[in-house]
């Protein structure tokens, strides 16, 4: 059986204001948000974007589906899990400050942000999913408790899974710092030497004792690493990195399997929203303004992470008559995402597209 998606077309030429109306009209025709219940404490997954980005969702646009799950009597949060990389979301008091100035306010969004601080053990459960390459999943505990979610992506490129829709921003956007590592590669992160400028906080914050000081530098033996990540985030210097390329192969399936675990005990309360708008080559963590690869296509709706990832995809691509991210990253096929989501069950590869 096919899956629904809803769509609304949106042009380069529309306003926010437009923009605005036309995405109120859609969530109201599609029902997406009909199973929300009186009293239900939501969690809408938001990506705040890097400093310096402007492709986030706009908190405009946020919003009206805060205001819409206010109507409802229940209690919507927005909600991010702090990055691998360094930058100004590497910790949560930045990460809150960046978001605020990127305009989530509450007097914008209608709702309280929350940015788990996950050097704290209790901010992260462990969920055990016992899958070819992930046995126990480690993502934010208040997205695990949350009695819903609600996914809210900004469909764009990606260097390392082709691109991001509603299954990377779950997959990959619940995770803890350590369940990121865990997806980004297999080994643990290695020093800089020319960096390092022996401050030896990374030595102070590793819970396993894998990090010593030899000749004024730090070095990581990776037979203790356990693979937490809290070096990375206390490195000040920007001395302590990830080879990103080595996990490059199994990535997407992993970041599938994340999923999975996030979404495994919610399946009949869950809301995903694309928004198809300032398609950009690169996710929203460069500290950039990336500029457009298409033209703006419009917002998706559905139940269905999968379908909707498929119908964005397709009709991006079929609005610029070629595989524009096969075209952006050439390396990546994209494809093995949904296919493997769909292998785990998470959704339908066909879909019904249904425009309003």
């Amino acid at each position: 059986m096919k899956s629904k998606v809803f769509f609304v077309r949106v042009s380069n030429s529309d306003d926010k204001e437009a923009i605005v109306l036309k995405f109120s009209h859609l969530l109201d025709k599609s029902n997406l948000l009909n199973f929300i219940k009186r009293g239900d404490r939501l969690a809408v997954k938001m990506h705040f974007g890097e400093e310096g980005n402007t492709g986030f969702v706009s908190p405009e646009y946020v919003g009206i589906i805060c205001n819409k799950i206010s109507q409802k009597q229940a209690i919507p949060f927005l909600i991010d899990t702090n990055t691998l990389y360094r930058g100004k979301r590497t910790n949560s008091k930045d990460h809150l400050k960046l978001a605020y100035e990127h305009g989530f306010t509450k007097e914008i969004v209608g709702a309280d942000i929350l940015i788990p601080d996950d050097t704290n053990k209790e901010n992260t459960t462990e969920i055990a999913i016992n899958q070819k390459f992930i046995k126990k999943a480690k993502i934010s505990t208040p997205i695990f408790k949350a009695k819903a979610i609600v996914s809210v992506a900004h469909f764009k490129g990606h260097m390392m899974t082709g691109f991001g829709g509603a299954l990377k921003n779950i997959g990959m956007g619940c995770a803890s710092r350590e369940g990121k590592l865990a997806q980004h590669c297999d080994i643990s992160p290695y020093v800089i030497i020319e960096r390092c400028t022996d401050c030896s906080q990374c030595v102070v914050v590793c819970p396993s004792g894998a990090i010593n000081v030899m000749n004024k530098k730090s070095f990581i033996d990776s037979r203790k690493c356990i693979g937490c990540a809290s070096c990375i985030s206390a490195c000040l210097y920007n001395a302590i990195e990830v080879d990103w390329e080595s996990g490059a192969d199994n990535i997407q399936e992993k970041m599938i399997e994340y999923a999975f675990a996030v979404l495994k005990d919610k399946r009949e309360r869950l809301a995903f929203i694309n928004f198809a708008i300032k398609i950009t080559k690169e996710c929203d963590c460069l500290a950039k303004d990336d500029p457009r690869i298409s033209s703006d296509v419009g917002i998706f709706v559905s139940k269905d992470p999968v379908s909707i990832d498929k119908a964005s995809l397709d009709l991006i691509n079929k609005t610029c008559q070629k595989d524009i991210f096969k075209e952006a990253h050439p390396k990546r096929n994209g494809l093995k995402q949904l296919q493997y989501a769909f292998e785990l069950g998470l959704g339908n590869l066909d879909y019904e597209l249904i425009e309003v």
